[in-house]
């Protein structure tokens, strides 16, 4: 009996992180050509931990790590485009999530593949 409570409660644990995991559908992912065309204009938001920002980030981006992100949350403009980024796009769900459930956001998108897939320019 206890090894099917055990598999049960595995098994909605993994439910829930697959549920947490999947890209909302007001959020756009941007190919790095569509990314790179408006990103400019956009409030431009790096979601890793600082220490991942320090070794490298697109140019012009803002940091405001995922960890961070509630208590900062004020600092992102809801009515202007949002352009979110993490290491492989993981993080950037999260964030889109809290910022359009606290602050309203709604152009909402994410670099497709993250940091690890860009190839423009960066700042170290």
């Amino acid at each position: 009996m206890e090894i099917w409570l055990l598999i049960v409660v595995t098994v909605a644990l993994v439910a829930i992180l697959l549920l947490r995991m999947k890209k909302p559908k007001y959020l756009k992912s941007l190919d790095q050509e569509e990314f790179k065309q408006n990103y400019r204009k956009a409030q431009l938001i790096d979601v890793r931990e600082e220490k991942e920002f320090k070794t490298g980030h697109i140019l012009g981006a803002r940091n405001i790590p995922l960890s961070q992100l509630r208590q900062r949350q004020s600092e992102i403009r809801p009515d202007k485009p949002i352009y979110l980024y993490c290491q492989n796009g993981s993080r950037t769900v999260q964030a889109a999530r809290i910022l359009r459930k606290k602050r309203g956001a709604e152009d909402l998108n994410q670099l497709k593949g993250g940091f690890r897939k860009w190839s423009g320019k960066i700042k170290k």
